[in-house]
């Protein structure tokens, strides 16, 4: 135990080293002024550093990094394309008009690549620069943070260095202890390419061979397609009162279809309409079939392409058809429009509605048997009549609604595997015309193809 006499031999020589004696005006009374011998810590470098670290955020966003991501994409896909027109060129070139117009489609192409190269030159270099002065200013902040660690007496950062040395040590000695590490499991509900970003275009925009006279109808491409038919896309115009028709029309290539040249009609029904003919634009085609909705009755009919043979089954009791729940918008409805068909990457899927749901929109699987059967359906929250349309992408459900004569958004989705809706994307398509009759979503070339007012259109979609 120290005595008191140690203490206060101690706190003289403090007031030795520490202070000064000043004594004061009556000579009865020592008052110490204690002086701090250490530097005091410069406050305005680590607030300065501070700023600089919240400015270095708020110039690099991620937003920044997804635009080089879909440019790049975008860009991919685009060669790809180019790629494809040009193989249909060499083998379809007739040395007449065909091919002047095949050319002229090409030109349009390389120009489309040619501006995606030259929007992610300039964002490459912007990148560059904004990367080169952000590096420079980091270095000056780790400079100042080094100068920092000198007020730091009780050498808290060495010791938290220390620390941080230490954990990654463990981290590796428990990664060399397990020998065989298990793989991530990916999380549900999402595409193995990402979610949906964006939708670019139109890539393709033409009127059909029957010109501005049937502004109700279908177009696409058979995402599963038997051997032979892999370029092979199909049209449906609705011929009949924009109600009803009876047999697909059929083009070997895309160039094809935009010249209109060359179909093969493939007839259903005899007369129109009648027993099994189309009744409504949402149609689909996948593995040789087509999918629509039965005439004047709630049932989907499957019309096998190469037996030339129609099947069906009925929907649930008190299902929406005959213009009951169709989509639309304040200027316009889309008449007949009750059944909505749609693929992707896991098959067909048809949207529909009922009194029993007040009208929002059911999503049902389609088993594509001969005949096809309805499997699993969900019921969402959203009412039928507040969409023009809907697809499906990775089994993930998506609606459409009318902004202005020139852009369509998808506004809404909903999740078949978590169940989960969202009612705020603000994913907007380009439109060329002012209605969209019908919309739907190819896994195999990624793509939305889109019939409106008479135009055929396609549009590029971009996953992130």
């Amino acid at each position: 135990m120290k005595s008191p006499l140690s203490s206060i031999w101690a706190a003289a020589v403090f007031l030795t080293f520490g202070s000064q004696p000043v004594q004061s005006a009556g000579g009865k009374q020592c008052v110490c002024q204690l002086k701090n011998a250490q530097r005091p810590f410069p406050m305005d470098k680590l607030d300065n550093i501070g700023t600089m670290a919240s400015q270095c955020n708020r110039t690099i966003t991620p937003n920044q990094m997804e635009e080089m991501d879909v440019l790049t994409l975008g860009l991919q896909t685009r060669l790809e394309q180019l790629k494809d027109s040009m193989a249909v060129l060499e083998k379809e070139d007739d040395g007449e008009l065909y091919g002047a117009v095949s050319l002229r489609i090409i030109e349009l192409e390389l120009a489309e690549v040619m501006e995606l190269m030259a929007k992610l030159k300039r964002k490459t270099q912007s990148n560059q620069q904004l990367s080169q002065a952000t590096s420079g200013q980091v270095q000056n902040m780790m400079k100042e943070m080094k100068n920092l660690e000198e007020f730091d007496h009780m050498q808290v950062m060495k010791k938290h260095w220390e620390n941080q040395r230490i954990k990654r040590d463990l981290a590796v000695c428990q990664q060399g202890l397990q020998v065989t590490p298990q793989p991530p499991t990916p999380a549900q509900g999402h595409c193995p390419q990402g979610q949906l970003f964006s939708v670019s275009g139109p890539r393709t925009y033409t009127l059909t061979q029957y010109g501005t006279s049937y502004p109700y109808g279908a177009w696409g491409k058979d995402p599963n397609p038997p051997p032979g038919k892999e370029g092979m896309h199909w049209l449906v115009a609705l011929t009949s009162s924009n109600v009803f028709a009876n047999y697909v029309r059929q083009y070997s290539t895309l160039t094809t279809i935009v010249l209109g040249v060359g179909p093969t009609d493939t007839v259903i029904a005899s007369s129109n309409p009648t027993t099994n003919t189309i009744q409504g634009p949402n149609v689909v085609m996948y593995g040789d079939a087509l999918y629509y909705g039965c005439y004047n009755t709630p049932s989907i009919c499957r019309f096998n392409m190469t037996a030339r043979t129609v099947t069906n089954v009925a929907l649930p009791q008190n299902s929406g058809f005959n213009n009951k729940f169709p989509f639309g918008h304040l200027e316009a409805a889309y008449v007949y429009s009750d059944l909505d068909f749609a693929t992707d990457e896991s098959g067909v899927w048809v949207i529909y509605t009922s009194s029993e749901n007040f009208g929002n929109i059911i999503v049902s699987k389609v088993l594509t048997d001969s005949p096809p059967a309805l499997g699993k359906t969900w019921k969402t929250s959203l009412h039928k009549r507040t969409a023009t349309n809907t697809f499906m992408a990775c089994g993930v459900l998506y609606a459409t609604r009318y902004v202005d004569k020139e852009t369509e958004e998808i506004f809404y989705s909903f999740d078949t595997v978590t169940g989960k809706e969202r009612y705020d994307l603000k994913i907007q398509i380009k439109k060329m015309l002012t209605n969209v009759q019908s919309l739907n979503y190819n896994p195999q070339d990624r793509m939305l193809y889109m019939y409106s007012d008479a135009y055929i259109l396609s549009y590029d979609v971009i996953f992130r």
